[in-house]
């Protein structure tokens, strides 16, 4: 990788994939693009594109000018917003993954996307959920993710493009405050109890899901895409995660700074049912063994820098 282009930019995976990205490989060398203007955001003011990932000209046009040689397609609907206008979500995170498939195809570019535990469904084996197994999803977010991987699969199969791609879990993170996804409950919960000491939690307890921080996705990206192509034996469907979790273990590990925090409950139905639906935790082993993937913070270390970066972001006023 060398001349970067990201879809996406200003969602909760781009934007702190942009900035690890240019400083490893250098400000002008990494162009982050989306379909509005950064604002109040670590990308503002700095190099950007406005660019709508249905709009396959201008993808390829704005790749082109850049001289990209690597695109990162992350520009998507996520779970609880897609099952609320599922045509919309199948013409974004379809019509644009065709899109950016088309982009690195006429252009030999590398190309990632991320794929979702949400690719698994009520059929999956729900307990350390291996990385081939039964997917039937019943949301439409899963069966963007499946169709996904299997268009990635063909892209490389069929006209050899460096396809890569990896399951996230749910990512956690300070940075960008949550976005409509199943597992926002796990990003919400820290910033209430910084702020106002209690939360409602949308999931249920006793309802495992498996997380990971942001800190150690983005070096997943990084890792598998300079990794060396001949020795993988998958392509975009590496499952990773760290830890899983459910809200009660979420809320013990905060009280270890705010022992009064107090935990309740109003389940909504549609997120408690995608949920219900995905594994309560996955096997990374493959993605350990063909790449090297590792994860470096368990619960405790995640809570201690969530509480830490949003107490000085309210000192800050931001």
């Amino acid at each position: 990788m060398e001349r970067i282009i990201v879809t996406g930019a200003l969602g909760q995976i781009g934007t702190e994939l942009t900035v690890k990205l240019r400083e490893i490989y250098g400000e002008d060398n990494v162009l982050p693009t989306d379909i509005k203007e950064p604002v109040n955001s670590p990308l503002e003011g700095k190099a950007f594109e406005i660019l709508d990932v249905t709009d396959y000209a201008a993808m390829e046009r704005t790749a082109k000018e850049f001289k990209a040689d690597t695109i990162m397609h992350l520009a998507a609907l996520l779970s609880a917003t897609c099952e609320k206008d599922p045509m919309l979500a199948w013409n974004i995170n379809m019509g644009g993954l065709v899109n950016a498939l088309e982009t690195a195809r006429t252009l030999n570019m590398q190309f990632f996307t991320p794929s979702s535990i949400g690719a698994f469904g009520p059929t999956t084996p729900k307990v350390n959920t291996p990385q081939t197994t039964i997917q039937r999803p019943t949301t439409m977010y899963g069966v963007n993710k499946v169709s996904g991987e299997l268009l990635c699969d063909y892209y490389f199969e069929k006209f050899g493009v460096d396809t890569r791609g990896v399951r996230f879990p749910g990512l956690i993170s300070h940075v960008r405050e949550p976005g409509g996804g199943t597992t926002d409950y796990a990003v919400e919960i820290y910033f209430e109890a910084v702020k106002n000491g209690k939360y409602t939690s949308f999931i249920g307890k006793d309802m495992f899901m498996d997380m990971m921080y942001m800190d150690d996705a983005i070096q997943a990206i990084i890792d598998l895409m300079e990794a060396d192509g001949e020795k993988l034996e998958n392509r975009n469907a590496f499952n990773v995660t760290n830890m899983s979790l459910e809200p009660e273990m979420v809320a013990a590990s905060i009280r270890r700074h705010y022992p009064d925090f107090e935990l309740s409950y109003d389940v909504d139905p549609v997120r408690q049912g995608i949920a219900a639906s995905w594994p309560d935790s996955i096997d990374a082993s493959e993605a350990k063994r063909q790449w090297g993937f590792t994860a470096s913070f368990d619960l405790d270390k995640m809570t201690d820098t969530m509480i830490e970066a949003i107490q000085e972001k309210n000192q800050a006023g931001i």
